[in-house]
């Protein structure tokens, strides 16, 4: 299968098998107006299998959003056809508006204008909790 580069824009690299399509989703990909390819269950040296998201237009990423649902990923810019920033996306630290609390008695329940807020409690074991009733992402 043959994928042809981009010129100008992002490749999402190194993302977990089977996690391409939710970072497509959660990004909100589909609303641009740009060619967006999603690779998925691409032979990796490093992890067995990996899938790859390439945007034909350079814009701006929620680094955050990347990095709660796949933080081994990089962000790779692309100008003129050449690589010229390579990024490690991180576990954030907070996420806003990524996620929503599952708890029904969380105040983000009935406060609907009021920012989902999580914070990172365990970083090896990647658990997020709410800032309001501190339940934890499943």
């Amino acid at each position: 299968m043959k994928i042809d580069s981009i010129k100008n824009g992002i490749v999402i690299d190194h993302i977990g098998a089977k996690k391409g399509m939710e970072i497509y989703e959660a990004l909100k990909l589909k609303d641009l107006d740009a060619s967006v390819a999603i690779i998925t269950n691409a032979k990796s040296a490093k992890t067995g299998r990996k899938d790859i998201i390439k945007i034909d237009k350079d814009i701006e990423i929620n680094m955050d959003v990347i990095g709660f649902i796949e933080p081994n990923a990089t962000i790779n810019i692309v100008k003129n056809n050449e690589l010229v920033s390579k990024y490690n996306v991180k576990l954030p630290e907070k996420i806003v508006n990524i996620a929503k609390c599952q708890n029904p008695r969380c105040i983000t329940s009935i406060e609907k204008d009021l920012d989902q807020i999580f914070t990172l409690t365990d970083k090896e074991n990647q658990v997020y909790r709410c800032k309001y009733c501190e339940m934890s992402l499943k």
